[in-house]
């Protein structure tokens, strides 16, 4: 078997391939990228929920600073997933592959408009946490946006909707559905449980959908996760994801922001929508 999984971008953004032989000749192009992601994926998640606090005590007595030890811990385990995007794409292509070569810029400015309502209605209604440390603005801000929208949006479902058949819906499914109970840890009383469920699954679906329609830009998501979730750190919100109603108020206004403003600026270029009927559950074809 000869030849890589390699992809080339056509004009809608899902990908195309050269036509080069791929490595799984004897499987469906579709079926080879949706195995490849779930055996990638399934390693880091085995990796991340068996060795991840254990693996950040051996880091954190070389590197004493607990923040950075847990950026350090967190690209280890990632290894699984730069490995998967390699095989379905070549390693140097993984930037594309995970949406990272996008504008960077555009990717900080749209986000941080969006969340001026958060940031401004705390600072109104909210004191200011005076605990707050570097670490946890490392841990809980930087380490929890770039790596958690880097596993599940840039590579969980952005290969599953991306480079196979897949629509929206059954693509980002399992992403949120981990995403959400990944915060569960935060309450132990049933009702509070299934609000933080719905909330970060709801989460985890929008930033999805940002990722896909600004053109598979990563960082996207990434900064409005991050700028999210500093504005809840910054200022003495919540103790949890769910929040009460003022915290909810000014989240509904970033969210709606960020909708309303994606659908604006694809109206004024003439962008075609990325999620539509036809991509919504199956896609008829693959552009090869």
């Amino acid at each position: 078997m000869t030849g890589t999984l390699k992809l080339l971008p056509d004009p809608n953004g899902i990908g195309t391939l050269n036509h080069h032989k791929p490595k799984f000749t004897s499987m469906n192009r579709s079926l080879s990228v949706i195995v490849i992601t779930l055996l990638s994926f399934g390693f880091y998640f085995l990796l991340s929920r068996t060795y991840f606090s254990e693996l950040r005590i051996w880091v954190n007595g070389f590197v004493p600073d607990l923040g950075t030890s847990h950026l350090l811990v967190y690209i280890i385990v990632s290894i699984p997933i730069v490995l998967g995007a390699s095989i379905i794409n070549e390693f140097k292509r993984c930037q594309t592959t995970l949406g990272l070569n996008r504008s960077i810029l555009k990717g900080v400015l749209f986000p941080f408009i969006c969340v001026l309502p958060m940031f401004i209605g705390f600072a109104c209604i909210f004191p200011f946490n005076t605990a707050l440390t570097t670490e946890d603005v490392l841990i809980s801000g930087v380490a929890a946006a770039f790596f958690e929208e880097f596993i599940f949006r840039g590579f969980l479902f952005g290969q599953l909707f991306r480079f196979t058949k897949l629509g929206f819906v059954p693509a980002v499914l399992l992403g949120a559905f981990l995403f959400a109970a990944m915060h569960l840890y935060q309450s132990d009383d049933i009702p509070t449980l299934i609000g933080i469920f719905s909330t970060t699954f709801m989460g985890a679906v929008l930033f999805a959908w940002l990722f896909a329609e600004w053109n598979y830009n990563l960082w996207v998501p990434i900064f409005l996760h991050f700028f999210m979730n500093l504005s809840w750190m910054l200022f003495a919100v919540s103790e949890n994801a769910l929040g009460g109603f003022y915290a909810n108020i000014f989240r509904i206004a970033t969210i709606t922001l960020a909708i309303t403003g994606t659908l604006f600026y694809k109206r004024r270029k003439q962008l075609p929508l990325a999620i539509k009927k036809e991509t919504i559950w199956i896609k008829k074809r693959i552009n090869y």
